[in-house]
């Protein structure tokens, strides 16, 4: 008796011991499953942060240049040109005269330039890849004008929806 129970002993040993290559490749097919899921986030993830991260931060930079641009005409100047870099004085179209629009869909000249992928000025019909809006106007006083400007990526990666976008607002008053 006392070596059949030895026997039996050792045998459920034998069976529990180490792992069946059939529960390995389980496991396996298991991970890859998991795997595959969670690289789906990973592309999600990569997106995000280029439209949010990078893209965002740079509609931020392009509608502050802009603003400093602006900012730093005269109050009463009505006629230099910053649609260009450097500003033309005394050959543009709008300078700080209330008027534009904060629409990237429908510009109003004299209120609008386009940039490119690091940031240069480029023509309206060229290969742009930002747009920047503004928008001048003057309290009924006439001394406190409102400076609105709206800068927009052209296109998100991987995006359908609303581009990444900022804008900013200051206000400059008279006489200075």
């Amino acid at each position: 008796m006392k070596r059949q129970s030895q026997f039996h002993s050792l045998k459920s040993r034998k069976s529990q011991a180490g792992i069946s290559l059939i529960e390995t490749t389980m496991a396996l097919g298991l991970l890859l499953v998991v795997s595959a899921g969670i690289l789906g986030l990973g592309a999600i993830a990569l997106s995000t942060t280029e439209n949010q991260g990078h893209l965002a931060a740079r509609t931020a930079e392009y509608a502050q240049d802009k603003m400093e641009q602006l900012l730093a005409l005269r109050y009463g100047d009505t006629n230099t040109d910053t649609t260009v870099f450097p500003a033309v004085i005394g050959a543009g179209p709008a300078g700080l005269t209330p008027g534009g629009s904060l629409s990237t869909t429908a510009p109003v000249a004299g209120y609008v330039d386009y940039l490119d992928k690091d940031g240069n000025l480029v023509a309206a019909g060229g290969a742009w890849e930002y747009i920047r809006v503004w928008q001048i106007t003057e309290n009924a006083a006439g001394n406190l004008k409102t400076v609105s400007v709206l800068s927009r990526v052209r296109g998100g990666v991987g995006q359908t929806g609303q581009l990444p976008r900022s804008t900013v607002v200051a206000m400059k008053s008279s006489p200075f």
